[in-house]
């Protein structure tokens, strides 16, 4: 059967979308300065809350099976086995883990950037 959300309609996707649209739509509009600055800024932020929870959990999932592919539990184990020099025989393997990790976060704080 189809799932139904427990919080109904609207999902905090379409709030945070309704939300920004409204300030690119009518507030940067209708305003000027550090006003229109200040919404850009808030439409931004909202945008990137959107992104996050479209491509949170999947990110995750991505993030701890690359962990898992160095033998690695969590960040904390990873980061004390590159301070150990525990994984200096497999640098492309960690560099190619650390690339996803920052594309990962790209793609939510600024997907135009990475392009």
């Amino acid at each position: 059967g189809t799932l139904v959300s427990l919080h109904g309609a609207p999902s905090s996707a379409e709030l945070l979308d309704a939300v920004r649209e409204w300030l690119e739509r009518d507030v940067m509009t209708s305003t000027e300065g550090r006003l229109r600055f200040h919404a850009r800024v808030a439409a931004n932020v909202l945008a990137t809350v959107e992104r996050e929870l479209a491509l949170g959990e999947q990110q995750r999932t991505e993030h701890q099976r690359r962990l898992e592919s160095l033998g690695m539990v969590d960040d904390s184990a990873f980061a004390r086995a590159i301070r150990a020099g525990e994984l200096d025989d497999r640098l492309d393997e960690v560099r190619a883990v650390l690339r996803a990790d920052v594309d990962a976060r790209l793609a939510v704080a600024n997907p135009g950037y990475a392009d």
